[in-house]
Formats: structure tokens, sequence, C-alpha cells
């Protein structure tokens, strides 16, 4: 590793950790490179040789990372977890998420519903159709979106609503609206990790692994929509 530091994260944690890079710089001086992709792919440019310091992605992805000479085995620390919910185009028709039934009707009556069909979140959402017993109803509607794009395809007319993470959707204001987070019953906290490269020399990246986990941060985490997890044991 030379000066800089190579972060490869999630896209959906990519609103929150911007301004953290910039006040880690900073107070280091030192300079952090951000490259940003749907957690799968993450994973996958790692295997196909992606150089990076400092990763940010789902806990399991990092295990099989570790488990593969990728990840620094014992640098796995928790980052935060975030909400699923659920995303309109301001000014468009009102709907309800707050309630099972309010979520059903909302998907059963919305004109179209974009997702992630190669994240994490968009896995998750299609299982929850089966498991509501919504699939046949609502998949002829469904609009799959490549790219980390989701919650912004509301605002270019693809979809009615968008179904994503809630740090996207919130920092996709003013044109797109947070209808709300799924019903607790049905919520599923996409859960996000730090690890260190095992081929990195770890110095600064454990600097802004540090840095990136401090309860100083908890606060601001959490206004963007990320809520912090304990470690497990």
């Amino acid at each position: 590793m030379g000066d800089e530091i190579q972060l490869f994260g999630a896209i959906a944690v990519r609103p929150a950790v911007l301004p953290i890079i910039a006040s880690f710089e900073t107070a280091t001086g030192l300079s952090v490179a951000n490259k940003w992709e749907l957690n799968p792919t993450v994973k996958a440019q790692i295997e196909r040789g992606q150089p990076f310091d400092l990763v940010i992605t789902n806990p399991n992805l990092v295990r099989d990372l570790t488990a593969t000479g990728w990840v620094l085995a014992g640098s796995q620390v928790p980052f935060g977890r975030i909400s699923m919910g659920v995303a309109a185009k301001a000014g468009g028709r009102a709907f309800r998420v707050d309630s099972i039934e309010a979520f059903e009707h909302a998907l059963k009556n919305a004109k179209s519903i974009a997702y992630a069909s190669d994240g994490t979140s968009g896995g998750y959402f299609t299982g929850l159709l089966e498991r509501l017993g919504l699939a046949a109803e609502v998949r002829p509607k469904l609009v799959p979106i490549l790219g980390g794009q989701t919650a912004t395809s509301v605002a270019r007319g693809e979809a009615e609503l968008a179904v994503v993470p809630v740090t996207s959707i919130l920092a996709a204001a003013p044109d797109v609206i947070l209808i709300g987070p799924f019903p607790v019953q049905l919520q599923s906290h996409v859960d996000f990790d730090l690890a260190i490269s095992a081929a990195t020399n770890t110095g600064a990246a454990r600097q802004l692994l540090n840095f990136l986990s401090s309860p100083d941060l908890d606060e601001s985490l959490a206004a963007t929509g990320i809520e912090r997890r304990p470690k497990q044991t």
C-alpha cells in the first residue's frame, strides 16, 4: 500500500461514508480512494484481484473472503446495519407502508416497483414476496435495476415505487421521498462489517477502520439511516 488508502465498499453505505472519509483525510493527512459496488460485486471483484486496503460489505461475504485469504484474519469488525424502506418520487401518489396490510396494499396497487435485482436487498425482497404469497401478483410489476440506481429510478420515472435500503432513499432527496421503512414484522436489516486486506500494510488501513468504527460517529451515522450493531460473540 502506498500513501493512498484504497477503500472498497457497498453502495448502500456510500452516502454515509463519503463525508466521514473527508473528515478522516483532514484529521490524518492521509488520502482515501474509494470505489463502490453492490455487495455481491464487491466480493466477486476482490476475488478477481481488485486491489483494496479496507472493505465494507456484508458480514458473511467478509467471512468468505477471510476463508479464501483475501481478508486479514481477525480484522473483521461491525460497522452498522441499514433498514429496508420504500421510496417514491416526490409529489407522486400517496402510499402507506406502516403495517403489513398497508405494505401489501401498496405493493398490489403500485403501477411498478423497482428493486436491486443483483443486490442483497433485492434478494431479500423477492424472497419476502414469496413468503407473503404476493409473488404471482407483484412479480409482473417488478423493474430490475442494476448498479445501485434503485432509489433514483423513481425520480427518473422508471418505476412508481422502489424497494431499497433507507440510506439510498435519504441520499436521493429531495427528488425521492421515503414513504417509510418496512413494517417491523417484515423488516430485514442489511448488515455491514469492516475488514482489512490480507495483502496490505495494515497501519493506515487500520487507522481508517478505527475511525469508521468509532462511537463518535454513531449519531451522524444514525442521521443517514445506519444503526450501529454490537459485535457478535
